[in-house]
């Protein structure tokens, strides 16, 4: 309980930071990781081709969504000679996804804390080199982790788009005749991968107006003192 009164008795709003690029990109940093990884994260897709046995039509639908781990969702095709086949989807792409998403989630917290400790406790930040010095180093970290799972997670979205195109799925129902009907809708996903680039922009152009923060850009204090002949 002393602890939180210290806390809350320490905090002192101030919104003048929001004024200055500091606070002001760290507020962008927060929104566009919030859609980056709320893009990814619960995402649900399907490729539906239409199977035609002598006039009568029936619809196959391959769903998929996050974290692509394909093979976990199976289809049924019934042929027209009434039998079946369990179909399923190839590839794991859960790894890039959910890096993608993590270092997602990780900004956001990072994001949050900071926000708070730029306008409640502006005093606490600046009082020593020791918290711009550690907001430049951890901003440094996610501007390059940006790069990585964004790089990663594009890649891996080529692969989903390949391995869930209804013109690679109808294969899987010959010599039977199938069209396509649906193709996945993926710009919410295309959307993710663009809001990671982002992302890697504002975090990694975000370490300059850190930088100016630390004693690594500020000039040497020089003591005013009486010159000696």
């Amino acid at each position: 309980m002393e602890i939180v009164q210290k806390i809350m008795s320490g905090f002192s709003l101030d919104l003048g930071p929001v004024k200055e690029p500091l606070g002001f990109i760290r507020i962008l940093e927060w929104v566009f990781t919030i859609c980056a990884f709320a893009t990814t994260g619960g995402y649900v897709g399907s490729s539906v081709f239409t199977l035609d046995c002598e006039g009568k039509k029936d619809d196959v639908t391959a769903h998929f969504g996050y974290p692509f781990r394909l093979p976990s969702q199976p289809y049924e095709i019934i042929h027209c000679n009434h039998s079946k086949n369990m179909t399923y989807l190839q590839g794991d792409f859960s790894s890039s996804a959910e890096f993608f998403v993590c270092v997602g989630v990780f900004g956001f917290l990072y994001c949050t804390f900071t926000i708070i400790l730029y306008l409640g406790y502006q005093q606490v930040y600046r009082e020593s080199n020791r918290g711009p010095v550690i907001d430049l180093f951890v901003t440094a970290i996610f501007a390059f982790l940006w790069l990585v799972c964004s790089s990663a997670w594009g890649k891996g979205l080529t692969d989903v788009k390949y391995a869930t195109n209804p013109d690679r799925l109808i294969e899987a129902c010959l010599p039977d005749k199938c069209t396509v009907k649906t193709y996945p809708s993926m710009g919410r996903l295309n959307a993710s991968v663009l809001f990671g680039f982002l992302n890697l922009i504002l975090w990694a152009g975000n370490c300059w107006f850190i930088y100016k923060e630390t004693p690594f850009h500020k000039p040497p204090n020089v003591e005013e003192g009486v010159s000696t002949s």
